[in-house]
This record gives structure tokens, sequence and C-alpha cells, in this order.
């Protein structure tokens, strides 16, 4: 697994460095990464700039044909792609291929969207037209939890609308969007997409690049803070994806025994290593103990082992610099609550930490607070719903939550009043490509899939003309 090279101006080069990229079940190097230095950021910038008058001027439909071309040869290598997510992720290979599907889906719903001009008056005396311009060179950073599903839905609707691209994987996980590169090198023109691997060390470089159009960036709150201040210097468009501190509020009307498994799948999928996974459970005072007993059960029957086993049901975290943050939530979820299930690091090789179920916690504790992207699940109670939906809103966050109740108009008022960009009901992690995804407050500007993450990379130009000749 160590024939990894960049993609720059439609070849493939080795890296100026090397980067371990290291297996998280094993801490055991799985392959060798090219890594970049400043001079081949320069490059893929400057391939990206040059290859953008002749790919923004290519018909739309010729574009959507290549992103549709692409998708197919992404589907036929989709097992390969799955096993080397779970290399350097950890993910459970299931999860992987479904990821990779994701992507796949997400690239054949961008290749099919039209982008037109649209008549915005006409009448006797005037015409006015506005047109979807691509905006130049996109950067695109995405980040390790679900890179290729991040990756793509930046690609995608960039190189539909236009654009070119130059995208940078995170240092942890590059090797997959390295192969997706591959593939690009044989379906689309030099230079419309440039792929390249840092250690962390080039990020602002790129983010304050002058001939940098757009920034599409996922990431913690705290980076993406620092990404828009490194754009403000050019006034970059920016789409922020960030953090989440997303909660789930169980109405009292529902059955412990069957909504427990998706709620305990809502907080554990990837490790708990997403931005919308349940991160705050609020749960009737009337069902709070039965509901931790379930969820307890759930969490000490989970099976806990290297993604690539069959059986696995959680996979270890990604990278030991995550593993170290998430032991200091272990160690103040047993100080500040009273521990479930769970609660311990796995005494193996590899990443691991046990589901881990917390109760009888306050709402002033660092793991309710912050976003532990862990799998680590604070229950907290609650008496009446009102209470329930301001302890909820009473975060920076606002990117995804939940209602679950058997009466939907009664879920429906109090999804109503959760100020997040997306709140599901009965459901939780549905993310579909032609639906919007944003996020609120501090979660995020802008929007990715559905027909406006395409607009979030265009500039619309309003073309006014009077009918009388002048």
């Amino acid at each position: 697994m160590n024939d990894y090279k960049f993609l720059i101006d439609g070849k493939l080069v080795s890296g100026a460095m090397a980067l371990n990229v290291i297996n998280p079940a094993t801490e055991e190097v799985v392959a060798v990464a090219p890594r970049a230095d400043r001079a081949q950021l320069e490059q893929a910038v400057a391939a990206a700039k040059a290859a953008f008058p002749r790919w923004s001027e290519t018909p739309v439909r010729d574009r959507g044909k290549l992103l549709a071309r692409l998708a197919d040869a992404v589907e036929v290598r989709q097992a390969e792609f799955a096993e080397i997510l779970t290399a350097e992720n950890g993910k459970p290979i299931a999860q992987a291929a479904s990821e990779m599907a994701a992507v796949v889906a997400t690239m054949r719903y961008y290749a099919g969207l039209e982008l037109a001009p649209r008549i915005l008056k006409e009448d006797a005396s005037q015409k006015i037209i506005e047109q979807p311009m691509p905006l130049g060179v996109v950067g695109a950073i995405s980040a390790w939890n679900v890179p290729m599903i991040l990756l793509a839905a930046k690609i995608a609707p960039a190189l539909l609308a236009g654009n070119t691209v130059v995208a940078k994987p995170a240092a942890t996980t590059p090797l997959a969007a390295l192969k997706l590169g591959e593939l690009c090198a044989d379906i689309l023109p030099p230079g419309v997409i440039n792929v390249i691997v840092d250690a962390n060390d080039l990020g602002d470089a790129l983010t304050r690049h002058p001939d940098v159009a757009k920034v599409a960036f996922t990431g913690s709150t705290a980076t993406g803070r620092k990404v828009m201040e490194s754009a403000a210097g050019t006034l970059k468009r920016l789409t922020l994806e960030l953090g989440g501190n997303d909660a789930a509020i169980v109405l009292d009307d529902v059955n412990p025994k069957e909504i427990a498994p998706e709620l305990f799948a809502g907080a554990t999928f990837n490790s708990g290593q997403g931005c919308v996974v349940i991160k705050r459970l609020y749960v009737h005072d009337s069902q709070y103990d039965e509901f931790c007993e379930e969820l307890g059960r759930l969490a000490r029957e989970a099976v806990v082992d290297d993604g690539a086993k069959p059986g696995a049901q959680i996979g270890p975290l990604q990278n030991k610099a995550h593993f170290e943050r998430v032991k200091g939530f272990l160690k103040d979820a047993k100080q500040d609550g009273v521990i479930v299930a769970g609660g311990n690091v796995l005494q193996r090789k590899g990443y691991f930490v046990e589901p881990t179920i917390v109760r009888d916690i306050g709402d002033d504790t660092r793991l309710v607070r912050e976003e532990q992207f862990g799998p680590i699940l604070p229950v907290l109670r609650y008496a009446k719903v009102e209470d329930a939906i301001a302890r909820a809103n009473d975060t920076e966050f606002g990117l995804g939550g939940s209602v679950w109740s058997k009466n939907l108009e009664r879920a429906f008022a109090v999804a109503s009043q959760i100020n997040s960009g997306t709140v599901w009901v009965n459901r939780h992690l549905n993310l579909q490509p032609d639906i919007p995804f944003r996020g609120d407050k501090q979660s995020g500007i802008g929007a990715e899939l559905g027909h406006a993450g395409l607009e979030e990379y265009t500039q619309p130009r309003i073309i006014n003309m009077a009918k009388q000749q002048a």
C-alpha cells in the first residue's frame, strides 16, 4: 500500500517529503504517503488556475458527463476504496463501504443537475437575467472522520459549477483521496483537480493564497475560525462545516426497548467521530432509568475491534492525539457522573475506547458542554419538554439534532424550536445528496449537498437589459 502519489496538473508525482500513515487499530504504519512542500502547493494552485478558463467554458452537460464517469470509476473500485478507508481511518468495513457508496451517489447527483441562467424579470421594457458563474480555484479541505464523503461533497459541486480544485485531505487519512486522484488523472483534463497532502502545515498557505477564490472546509469550529480569518485578506468565498454538540430529545410516549438501539447507533456510529452523531441525550424522568439500562446493555454487548475484522461494530478512534483527548473525557465522566457501562480504554494495541454511557451528570460539565467526538454518551433527565428544548439550545453549536416520539405533530412542534441546521424526527444521521446540510450558530457557514450546495460554488451575475434601443 505504498504506491501513492499526488495529482498535480494531470500528472501523478511523488512528494517532496514522506508521511507515515498509521492504522489506528494496530498502531502500525499501513502506508507511506507523499507529503508536499510549499513549492508543490504553489504548483497545484498554478495548475488549477491555468485550467480554469477552459474548464469553466466547457458546457455544463459535458462537465456532468465527466463527473458521472468518475462516479462509475469509483463504483468499480468501491471495495478497494473501502479497504483503504478502514485501514487508515479504523471504521468497520461495512461503514467504509457505505461511505464509498455515498461518494458515488453524491457524484451522480451533481452530475445530473442543471446550472442554467434564470430570467428574474421580463416585461415590455426590460429583461433581467441571473447567470450562475464559476468562482475560480477552490481549496477543498476535508477532515479525517468521514474523509471521502466530505471530499466528494466539495469536489462534485465545485467541478460541475465550472471551478477547478486543489484538494487537501487530512494528514492522517490521505490514502483513499490519493487513489481518487489516480482516477481523476484518467478522466478529467489536467489541472482541473489536484490532490496534495501536508502534515497540517500548508493549510494557512492554501487558505490565504491570492489565486484561491473559495475555501470549502470541514473540521473543528476552532480551526474554522482560523480559516475564516485567513480568508479575510482576499474576501474569499467560504463554506465552513464545523463542530456540533447534537442533542436528541426523547419524548415520554416512546418504547425505550424499541428506540434505544437507534439512539445508541446514532451516538456510536464511526466510534462517535461525527459532527452530527448524538452527543447529548435528553430523556423524560418517567423513562430515564429504563433508557439508561437499555443503553448500558447495548454498550456492553457491542463488539469493539479492528474494523477489518468480521463482526466489528465499533472501531478505534482515528489517531493518537484524539485518543488522548477522549481519554480526558472519560476521566471527567467518572468524576462528574455515574458510569452505566464502559468508561475504559481497551488494554490492547490500537486507539480503542469502550462505548460509554454516563448518567446523572450536570449540564455544566465538560462532557455535556463540549464536543467529545468519541463513543461517550451523557444521558440527561428532564421533567418538562420546554426545559429540554432550552437546554438543548444552550450551546454555541447548532449543526444537528433529533426528536423522538410516536406523535409526529408533537415531535414536529418540538423540532421547530431546536436551533440547528438539521433536526431529524424519529431518525438521526440521515444525510441525502439532494438535501442541503447547514450549520447554525458556530457550527458553520453556507451549505453542502443539495442544489444549495451547488450554488455555494457560483457567483450570480445579473444582466439587466433595457429593451429599447440606446
